[in-house]
């Protein structure tokens, strides 16, 4: 599994395809960053590359406008890193989704873990003509030597471009990160569903979100029970992991 796999996996037509180098600069030319960004830039990205635009013309999707945003095309960009953390290819999706006037579906190729991620973005409200993000960046992973599952295999089928809502761009968009979402909740469950309707796409990041806070807090519960010295706290901190456990069981059957 390669960052070209899953670009292949979307099914895009040729017609679409770009495949041109982006220099390095303009991710820290056209995004508020700080010095640490800079740096993890310049050690972090290897190379960064536009491999499609989807647009009306040569995909059939129609353009969205309303109030917040104007989405005109949605472009495939692919970048690789050289020995990024998780915590740091986050980040470089995240300057990278600022950085781009457009909605972007994101291919990050960090050696030995892949990643897609996504995000909305929306007109700036002090700003014309800039953009901002809508929302959160939402980030799949996937190891590069993972072998064959049938979670992977449902979740390279639920890809392709033709099984998406192609509604307008907008909907599409929600369509790919809804089956985004789908890939992390099998973290979770082990199985890969995808969501049948956007109602059910709604409840289950709603229970990825609700899972993640669970997951801080259960780990921020057990340090400090490992660290109290009195008895009686130690036992209080293990009944309310207990109990956060009990709750975050009852969450993943929405996933």
């Amino acid at each position: 599994m390669n960052a070209k796999d899953l670009f292949a996996a979307l099914g895009l037509p040729s017609a679409a395809w770009v495949e041109q180098r982006v220099p390095k600069k303009l991710l820290t030319e056209h995004s508020a960053i700080t010095a640490s960004d800079r740096k993890l830039i310049q050690d972090q990205v290897d190379e960064v590359q536009w491999l499609a635009a989807i647009k009306p013309s040569n995909t059939g999707v129609p353009t969205y406008e309303d109030a917040q945003r104007t989405y005109l095309e949605l472009a495939v960009i692919s970048i690789t890193l050289r020995q990024a953390t998780a915590s740091q290819m986050q980040r470089v999706a995240e300057l990278l989704h600022r950085a781009v006037p457009y909605p972007v579906l994101l291919i990050v190729d960090a050696g030995q873990t892949l990643a897609m991620s996504m995000a909305h973005i929306r007109w700036a409200q002090q700003e014309a003509e800039k953009t901002v993000l809508d929302g959160d960046v939402l980030m799949a992973t996937i190891s590069a030597d993972q072998s064959a599952s049938d979670a992977q295999s449902g979740f390279l089928a639920a890809l392709p471009l033709h099984k998406q809502t192609r509604k307008h761009l907008h909907a599409l968009v929600q369509s790919w990160m809804d089956t985004l979402s789908a890939w992390q909740a099998v973290a979770i469950t082990g199985q890969f569903v995808p969501s049948t309707t956007p109602q059910a796409a709604a409840k289950r990041r709603e229970a990825l979100r609700l899972c993640s806070a669970l997951d801080i807090k259960i780990s921020q519960l057990r340090t400090q029970a490992n660290k109290e010295k009195q008895m009686v706290r130690q036992v209080a901190a293990n009944i309310e992991i207990k109990r956060l456990l009990i709750e975050r069981q009852k969450i993943t059957t929405s996933l």
